[in-house]
């Protein structure tokens, strides 16, 4: 199989050497029922042993970490808005905000009665995507970076040599290196849990299932049921992310249902695998070299 076939496969296993693969597993995190009580974060860096990041006041709400890093696997974001979440019919046919278990306020002026103000929190346990077409496959040069059976991708420590490839390559900017001997790490979708027959160990955490993990084409479908009952809800801005083969990275295997625009939780809007064109620049890079070397025998003959 050439880089063309590669980049264009819908197959991830196939693409890296599984003859009789398992389904193709991956996550899908339902944003509207996450509380941001991190239980996730703090299972991937205890199961993975992943270092410590440090606390950092950032006044960003109640995020500490930022975003993902080679020592944050999974990140939980924290977005305060001054917007309702949605409207839907009450009881007695007013609208009123559709409730998902967010705190009450009192609005301005009002005393107490808990009445519920113009604000809401979005709150998103964010990951690799574990792409289909994965940029970070294409680019590395050790092969440390590998596709598993179960279509997730990897990164092998031990034989990774600290190129820094794979940061840029990545669109959703996931990969990162560790200060102190530059190796490149990031969420491995607890790859030898999986091989154990268990689940990821952020899904196993998760108190009110944001985190889902499962065969990726049923999880797609019941991400489609939990979009359509939210709308019928009220929730008009409930949307899904990352979960369309026909994107720009031929669908992810771990993608989310959003409350908001992608760029409101920091992600980008139409992500493209960045290795996509490869093949036509090689082609001309061939072309070129090929008129050159035409040239160069042509002035030489000329010249005896």
């Amino acid at each position: 199989m050439d880089l063309r076939d590669l980049l264009t496969s819908d197959d991830p296993p196939g693409s890296g050497g599984y003859a009789d693969p398992p389904p193709r597993y991956g996550f899908f995190t339902d944003t509207s029922v996450c509380i941001g009580c991190k239980a996730c974060e703090v299972a991937c860096k205890e199961w993975n042993h992943v270092p410590d990041d440090g606390l950092v006041f950032t006044g960003m709400s109640y995020d500490n970490t930022q975003g993902l890093s080679a020592d944050t696997w999974r990140h939980v974001a924290f977005i305060e808005q001054r917007k309702p979440l949605g409207g839907q019919s009450g009881a007695a046919g007013t609208a009123g905000t559709a409730d998902l278990g967010m705190p009450a306020f009192a609005k301005p002026g009002e005393q107490g009665g808990g009445a519920r103000s113009e604000f809401r929190w979005l709150m998103s346990s964010d990951v690799c995507k574990h792409c289909t077409h994965a940029a970070c496959l294409d680019v590395c040069p050790t092969g440390s970076l590998f596709r598993t059976e179960f279509g997730t991708v990897v990164v092998q420590e031990d034989i990774c040599n600290g190129c820094g490839y794979c940061v840029p390559a990545c669109p959703y900017g996931v990969i990162d290196q560790r200060e102190d001997d530059g190796r490149a790490w990031k969420c491995t979708l607890c790859y030898d849990r999986l091989g154990a027959g268990q689940e990821p160990a952020c899904a196993k955490a998760c108190p009110t299932d944001s985190i889902q993990f499962g065969e990726l084409d049923e999880l797609r479908e019941r991400a489609g049921r939990r979009v359509e009952q939210l709308r019928a809800a009220g929730v008009t801005d409930a949307r899904l992310y990352g979960h369309d083969p026909d994107d720009g990275v031929g669908g992810a295997g771990a993608f989310f249902l959003l409350l908001d625009e992608p760029e409101v939780y920091g992600l980008p809007p139409d992500p493209v695998v960045t290795t996509r064109d490869l093949p036509a620049m090689w082609k001309r890079v061939g072309v070129a070299a090929g008129a050159l070397l035409t040239g160069l025998a042509a002035a030489f003959l000329g010249r005896s």
